[in-house]
């Protein structure tokens, strides 16, 4: 089409210059030597400006597919621990990480089968998605283990936050041929006041999701505020375990 409109424009641009040449440079010369190129140029500019647009809607498609995980349309684990890692090297650290895990899932895989243990899991998502606020963090980081980061979060709103997870995972139940099995999360979190990699934070709660797990499921532990330097010697203990 493109090609087409070009010839066009081609024969009629060397019609009318080939008439202004029999005719010398007159006032219908001059106008048409100066209309000529926004007739041209315009479309031509229209159409680089749309197809500019088109690449650009492309490529924030393509980004986003390659954020999200296609199970739950959380961020994908590459891409939250990427955007919370910024936000903790903009904000100074400033914020919470919650580390969720579905309590009981090989149980769910086994009784209902790997379909329904998917829907569980964007159950799962979608409970987390509405308990928290539009500009927190949700990324599914493993099998069925869930991150959220609450940016400028302290204690209480963490703990907050956390606990409408619990409750509105744990009112949620998978059903099949007269099975019934109420699901649950539970959720370790850390609260950080300082600069802090998203590696060491994300160790401290961590090991706080294993101590809900130990305490009986269905639980969140939610440490205090800490700095970079009790980060980094938490985080050296966990290691030399």
């Amino acid at each position: 089409m493109v090609a087409i409109l070009s010839a066009l424009a081609s024969v009629a641009l060397s019609e009318i210059v080939m008439q202004i040449l029999s005719q010398g440079m007159n006032l219908a010369g001059a106008i048409a030597a100066a209309i000529l190129p926004i007739l041209l140029g315009g479309p031509m500019l229209l159409y680089f400006q749309i197809q500019s647009a088109k690449l650009r809607d492309a490529n924030r498609r393509l980004e986003t597919l390659a954020s999200t995980d296609s199970l739950t349309n959380c961020l994908n684990r590459r891409a939250f621990t990427g955007r919370v890692g910024k936000c903790l090297s903009q904000a100074s650290g400033s914020g919470a990480l919650l580390v969720i895990d579905a309590d009981n899932f090989k149980s769910v895989n086994d009784r209902f089968g790997h379909d329904r243990g998917d829907e569980v899991l964007q159950m799962v998502a979608e409970a987390i998605r509405q308990s928290v606020r539009d500009t927190d963090l949700v990324g599914r980081i493993g099998g069925e283990e869930f991150g959220v980061y609450l940016p400028g979060a302290g204690f209480e709103s963490a703990h907050h936050a956390a606990e409408r997870i619990r409750a509105a995972v744990n009112a949620l139940f998978v059903t099949s041929d007269g099975l019934v099995q109420r699901l649950s999360v539970s959720i370790g979190g850390a609260v950080c006041a300082g600069e802090v990699s998203f590696a060491e934070l994300f160790r401290v709660a961590d090991r706080r999701l294993y101590s809900a797990k130990n305490g009986g499921r269905n639980r969140v532990k939610l440490g205090g505020s800490i700095d970079d330097a009790a980060v980094a010697r938490l985080a050296s203990g966990l290691a030399e375990r």
